[in-house]
């Protein structure tokens, strides 16, 4: 039996957002046996979710900036978790005489458009001079999958490797 694209689509987020949330736990790769689903089996109070504790400022490519021919899917592998209410920074030079190639930031809708670089339905979040200085901030506020492109020449740039997702975790306190 053939799946249709929407059940293709939904099998697809759920096997992502079950990669994002496993990804997120430290002890994933220390096996089953740290796999504590938040559970707690000590004499300690309940821990509960606590969204503002410790909230980082991530800045996105680290050194490298938001930039053409970088990896930003292994960086935000490498760099998660990411939590509920940190802030992405993004910085990126403007367009001038000498960066005739500059860059945006685009929210996609979902992980079908993130996969295909699919700029249709896709919100711009950063124009293309809002990344110098300080760098243009986006704040993690929702417990959802964010996928972020840029969204320039075309799609050319999310096809080169300038994208990625996050799904924020909540800190436990």
């Amino acid at each position: 039996m053939a799946l249709t694209n929407t059940q293709l689509l939904i099998q697809i987020t759920m096997i992502a957002a079950i990669l994002a949330v496993g990804s997120s736990n430290p002890n994933v790769q220390q096996g089953p046996q740290n796999w504590n689903f938040g559970f707690n089996y000590t004499n300690e109070p309940f821990r509960h979710p606590n969204p503002f504790q410790n909230s980082r400022r991530v800045i996105v490519g680290g050194s490298d900036n938001w930039r053409f021919g970088f990896n930003y899917t292994e960086w935000a592998r490498t760099n998660a978790p990411f939590y509920f209410n940190d802030t992405l920074v993004f910085k990126y030079d403007p367009p001038s005489d000498t960066n005739i190639h500059p860059h945006s930031i685009y929210l996609l809708p979902n992980l079908w458009s993130f996969l295909r670089c699919d700029l249709r339905w896709a919100k711009r979040v950063a124009s293309t001079t809002q990344g110098a200085g300080e760098g243009f901030e986006f704040v993690l506020n929702k417990w959802k999958p964010y996928y972020f492109a840029c969204g320039e020449s075309k799609g050319f740039h999310c096809q080169s490797g300038m994208k990625f997702f996050v799904m924020p975790s909540f800190r436990w306190q």
